[in-house]
């Protein structure tokens, strides 16, 4: 039985259904969907099909014939097989986009997913770094460099990519496909594109503006053919490909060598970068555009995170607490 990590079967003939191939056409054509968020589309559509009509079931399926009472044994085998509200939430609002295509499409004429409503979510506050914290891990490059404990260009680079992801609230797929050629150090700023192909601006500061300045200077004295404005900012330590998983292999190094936990991760800096704005009174909608965020209810929950630490810090310290 083929089963996902969910524990609900998955068909896997679903790839091969015409109406799904033309709605993965339509998420990466019109939609500007990465291929990793297609995929995970086609995966929930995939078990929906499994859930619906068997594993076995050979493509193509008769969407059409989906009831609602079927679209809710759907979220109720997603339930009963353990999967998160969260990730429950994310197969409907998938099922409920596919049907929305198909209605487009003239395939069908009720969606059966409108009316359905995924479980509610507990708000799960980010995990950030403190400023304080924050200071110490940016350090740490550049105090191995000095001890001797690694070479030139690696640290340098290590000091760049942090400064950069927290001085700009940047994804590490932002950061990674930024080439020098975006960068405008007179202004301190650049162009990131971020999900959905969307652009925002978003600043450089001065520390993230010098580690940029001195890793540049770098590559220049050791590989003047890549300090060319078409060329990646952050390479590999051979001056190859730089991928998110090495970037999180580096982190946990200098984590260790803060004393921070080691389940930090890259993402957590731009949590971090969002908080301490909020903190020193920066206004909502202003984070919002620089994050890239589509919803400002998105950004809110940073407002959270800076109330819960008010009331933490009032706990411990305030005589009538």
């Amino acid at each position: 039985m083929s089963e996902g990590a969910t524990g609900c079967p998955v068909n896997r003939f679903a790839k091969d259904d015409p109406l799904v191939q033309r709605f993965a056409t339509y998420l990466t054509g019109e939609r500007n969907m990465s291929l990793n968020t297609r995929e995970s589309y086609l995966q929930d559509l995939a078990q929906l099909a499994g859930v619906t009509w068997g594993e076995a079931t050979e493509a193509p399926f008769v969407w059409a014939g989906l009831t609602e009472l079927q679209a809710h044994d759907f979220l109720s085998a997603l339930a009963k097989g353990g999967v998160r509200p969260a990730t429950v939430r994310r197969k409907l609002a998938s099922a409920r986009s596919f049907y929305r295509f198909l209605a487009r499409e003239g395939c069908i004429s009720e969606n059966p997913f409108s009316y359905l409503r995924g479980p509610r979510l507990a708000r799960v506050l980010p995990r950030i770094f403190s400023v304080e914290d924050t200071k110490r891990f940016l350090a740490c490059p550049l105090e191995d460099l000095a001890l001797g404990l690694i070479a030139s260009y690696p640290a340098k680079r290590d000091a760049a990519i942090f400064e950069f992801l927290y001085s700009t609230g940047c994804r590490i797929s932002e950061a990674l496909s930024v080439t020098w050629g975006d960068l405008d150090f007179a202004r301190g700023s650049l162009i990131v594109t971020g999900k959905g192909a969307k652009d925002r601006l978003v600043i450089l500061g001065k520390p993230a503006t010098h580690a940029l300045e001195e890793l540049r200077r770098e590559i220049a004295a050791q590989r003047p053919d890549l300090a060319t404005s078409e060329t990646p900012v952050f390479l590999g330590d051979r001056f190859g490909t730089l991928t998110r998983s090495i970037v999180e292999r580096r982190m946990k190094r200098y984590l260790a060598e803060a004393d921070l936990p080691l389940t930090l991760t890259p993402h957590k800096l731009r949590h971090s970068f969002a908080t301490h704005l909020l903190d020193a009174g920066a206004d909502l909608r202003s984070v919002q555009e620089m994050l890239g965020h589509a919803s400002l209810s998105t950004t809110q929950i940073y407002t959270h995170v800076s109330v819960e630490r008010l009331k933490e810090e009032c706990a411990k310290f305030h005589p009538r607490r």
